[in-house]
């Protein structure tokens, strides 16, 4: 019960509840519509002030947040099986389709776009572009931020489209998944004749399928998820290695929820060219361990995370990321997150100047979200 009540209220101060404000506008002989979206607009600023020793403009500036439109599909074939479908487009709230000249897309991105059936004695199947289970069955306790402050895989990690995914019923609490992502090459060249004009267009790693799995159990104030990603050299930084989490939460009390997550990845040696085609590794290994929490009081709900993050072929580094939100209406709320991505770990006993690196090139977002 009380992992309910904090979930519940988690998830309406963050607004993740589209789903609860969905508006059905069909519904009969067991096939349904859903209509659900949000207007999120906010103003965003700081930063990094520089890159690769490039100035960058971090000041303040108005934003769309992520502001979204889908339908949600259902037709009940037995009443054990349900064909399902859902599609989900992006916009730009803060802006025209028209800037500076430029035409752009009513709807900028198909953020899922998806298909499959689902039974409660055999469990759901599903194809298309969908966000990643490791993220859905994993590191979802550390994904509560609106823009910035998650640092574990997250919704793109091997997924987002020519993927297909299975996962179990819920099973005394466990929930098994697992997931394929291809990435194909047909219809590119595999030839490089300049004087022709033809380019070699494939990749050095040709067609390869990413699969992830692993195993969640949530029951009463306990969710722990274990699992695994082949992050092969495409997509969301992969490196070609194997990438691993243990991620989990509990719930202490109705207001209170601790989360606690580790995720690693050995370092690569496969050779790529470096720059001025100077061979080098990729690299990429890492071991980063997070904690946070969730405090909720009536329409509140507070975040605070911090993660530190070993590189074997960069600095350590760690970051931290606070929230709050406020539920003005079941419909409407409002927001502020302050986030350092990635703040370089420095060996000194000084505890003023190692605030200082936490505290620098801050970014912060403020705003509103409307859901329907």
């Amino acid at each position: 019960m009380k992992k309910t009540l904090l979930a519940t209220a988690v998830i309406g101060a963050l607004a993740a509840s589209a789903a609860a404000q969905a508006a059905t506008v069909y519904d009969e002989d067991g096939t349904k519509v859903d209509l659900y979206g949000r207007i999120a607009v906010g103003i965003a600023g700081g930063g990094p002030g520089e890159q690769n020793g490039v100035k960058i403009d971090n000041d303040p500036e108005f934003v769309d947040v992520f502001s979204r439109l889908g339908f949600r599909l259902s037709q009940e074939i037995t009443r054990d099986l349900t064909a399902f479908g859902r599609l989900e487009w992006r916009f730009r709230a803060d802006e025209s389709n028209t800037r500076n000249g430029n035409n752009f897309d009513a709807f900028s991105e198909t953020r899922q776009s998806y298909l499959g059936m689902t039974s409660t004695q055999y469990g759901t199947v599903q194809a298309g572009n969908f966000d990643s289970f490791y993220n859905q069955f994993v590191s979802l306790p550390f994904d509560v931020y609106v823009d910035r402050g998650f640092r574990f895989a997250g919704h793109p990690k091997q997924s987002r489209g020519d993927s297909i995914g299975y996962y179990t019923p819920d099973l005394e609490g466990f929930t098994a998944f697992i997931q394929a992502k291809h990435y194909g090459e047909r219809g590119l060249i595999d030839e490089n004749i300049p004087e022709a004009g033809v380019v070699r267009q494939t990749s050095d790693e040709g067609s390869v399928t990413a699969a992830q799995g692993g195993v969640r159990y949530a029951q009463g104030p306990v969710t722990v998820g274990l699992g695994f990603v082949d992050d092969v050299a495409r997509g969301d930084g992969g490196n070609g290695e194997m990438l691993y989490g243990l991620i989990g939460s509990y719930d202490f009390t109705d207001n209170f929820s601790a989360r606690l997550g580790y995720e690693g990845r050995e370092n690569s040696s496969d050779a790529v060219a470096g720059p001025l085609g100077v061979p080098t590794t990729r690299g990429g290994g890492f071991d980063s361990v997070g904690v946070g929490g969730t405090f909720t009081t009536g329409p509140w709900a507070f975040n605070l995370d911090y993660y530190n993050i070993e590189r074997d072929d960069a600095e350590t580094s760690r970051s931290w990321a606070t929230g709050a939100y406020y539920n003005v209406s079941s419909n409407f709320d409002v927001f502020l997150e302050v986030a350092n991505e990635d703040a370089p770990t420095v060996s000194r006993s000084d505890f003023a100047s190692d605030l200082g690196d936490l505290t620098d090139d801050v970014y912060w977002l403020t705003g509103a979200r409307y859901f329907f």
